[in-house]
């Protein structure tokens, strides 16, 4: 039998009646990697004698009964998580040989519950990207049409998740890199509040935008996986003192009475019409549920993208600075170089193009004589948008809208146009300058059979309401969206 398509409830299921072993699962996930993954490259290191050896781990402690909903789940962990012994390489050819010495929050958390890592999946180099081609190991491929991109750069969880190739993934998210790809590839990805899920252990981008989630087969794993990886760490500072609750109490089906805001803004020039219908006919599946539906108003959002592009690089320019050919890492140098031209030839060599981009715009941004101009400005129009949703929330439970503009785009379109590209986040770059969460759920397909994301944010901390409303939509929604057929 073929267990690879099975989500986390109905594996759980399975083991709890006896009528599977998580090594057959395992074994069954795994063979589905050696089929498929040569055409997507949703993995950048397949750990298979590890997933074996913990699958019997994890047989011993079912038989036992001591078992958890993530016991013997196989996951792909996107490779800018740190895992002891594994290789973390973030996508980036000067981490191309990093092994870590200890395993992030998330990963200690999904061990000590008898969760199998089954691989770690390819990303944008550093997560700097839209679209997963910016990887040191080539770019990953959608499996609705591989032709196209999957959306970035958590897209080869993304693609683990849609083609079957683990049971769920962790991404992460800091710019929409968890709701984008999930929309493009037809499955739910889950960005939670900023410090709800420890950043211990997650290779930074930009600190105060990143943050961990799930990508899942559906709303329900989403909200099994969050509750098994959120919580308090003293060991990140940013991380929120507050009690975990079961997100899965949650998922009662209805949405009776709930309060949906539907932002003007969204719905303008930009957006593709068969995105935008998609969008309000599931807003209407929520209001046929007896939802609410209000129009509301975001008016800064139109600059949340330039604040985004000079925040994002100005961290990531501070954070990779520790890339140097010095303390870890690939190095490249002669022994005539100096201090100076070793740091230069390793950055050269090391890095990609789009971080380099990006390394660069952020030093500019805070460079003397422009940190006022741009950086602090920056912030300034941060706290705007964050206004706007405070005073959005004052009237709505969640709001509703697009996690892209349009659906996924052919593989080498906007390569040469990186401000094209930088606009498919205009969704989904507010939650992280906010600190909100939001989830991307699927919404149907285009005309061409690419999948379409419904978003879905809410205040702080209110993970409940987007599960709620995502899972009676997920329930009642009109058009399906297919596996895709490899």
């Amino acid at each position: 039998m073929d267990y690879f398509p099975l989500t986390m409830s109905e594996t759980t299921d399975l083991y709890r009646s006896g009528k599977a072993s998580a090594e057959d699962v395992v074994k069954s996930v795994l063979a589905r990697i050696e089929e498929v993954d040569e055409k997507l490259n949703a993995y950048i290191r397949v750990t298979e004698d590890l997933a074996l050896k913990r699958a019997i781990e994890a047989d011993k402690r079912i038989k036992s009964g001591d078992i958890t909903p993530l016991t013997g789940i196989p996951i792909a962990v996107k490779d800018l998580i740190c895992t002891r012994g594994i290789p973390t390489t973030c996508g980036s050819k000067i981490l191309e040989n990093y092994i870590p010495p200890y395993n992030a929050t998330v990963i200690e958390k999904l061990d000590s519950q008898g969760a199998i890592i089954i691989g770690k999946t390819n990303m944008d180099e550093f997560a700097m990207g839209s679209s997963t081609e910016a990887s040191f190991f080539g770019a990953t491929r959608n499996p609705h049409n591989l032709d196209y991109v999957p959306g970035g750069s958590s897209g080869g969880s993304a693609v683990a998740v849609a083609a079957d190739l683990c049971i769920t993934a962790l991404g992460s998210d800091t710019g929409g890199s968890i709701r984008q790809p999930a929309s493009y590839t037809g499955i739910v990805g889950l960005k939670p509040t900023y410090g709800r899920v420890s950043r211990y252990g997650l290779v930074a981008y930009a600190s105060s935008l990143d943050q961990i989630g799930p990508l899942a087969k559906d709303v329900t794993d989403a909200a099994v996986l969050l509750t098994a990886i959120a919580g308090h760490d003293p060991r990140d500072s940013t991380s929120l003192n507050i009690d975990v609750p079961d997100y899965t109490e949650f998922l009662t089906g209805e949405v009776k009475g709930l309060k949906v805001g539907v932002p003007k803004e969204y719905f303008g020039e930009g957006l593709d019409p068969e995105v935008g219908k998609r969008i309000m006919e599931g807003v209407e599946t929520l209001e046929k549920g007896g939802a609410e539906v209000i129009e509301v108003s975001l008016p800064h959002a139109e600059y949340a993208l330039a604040s985004y592009y000079i925040i994002a690089p100005s961290e990531a320019s501070s954070n990779l600075a520790r890339y140097d050919g010095v303390r870890y890492g690939y190095r490249e140098s002669s022994p005539d170089d100096g201090m100076i031209e070793m740091f230069r030839k390793t950055r050269s060599a090391g890095f990609g193009w789009e971080v380099k981009r990006r390394i660069m715009l952020g030093t500019y941004a805070l460079s003397s004589g422009y940190y006022d101009a741009y950086y602090k400005k920056a912030l300034q129009v941060r706290r705007l948008i964050r206004n706007d949703y405070d005073e959005a929330f004052k009237k709505v439970d969640v709001i509703a809208g697009p996690a892209a503009p349009a659906p996924a785009y052919k593989i080498g379109d906007k390569i040469e146009d990186p401000l094209s590209m930088y606009l498919v986040d205009i969704y989904t770059v507010t939650a992280n300058l906010t600190g909100i969460p939001g989830i991307s759920v699927p919404a149907g397909l285009s005309k061409a059979g690419l999948p379409i994301g419904l978003q879905l944010l809410a205040k702080p901390l209110n993970e409940g309401a987007i599960l709620r409303a995502a899972y009676y939509f997920e329930r009642n929604r009109t058009v399906k969206t297919p596996k895709p057929k490899l």
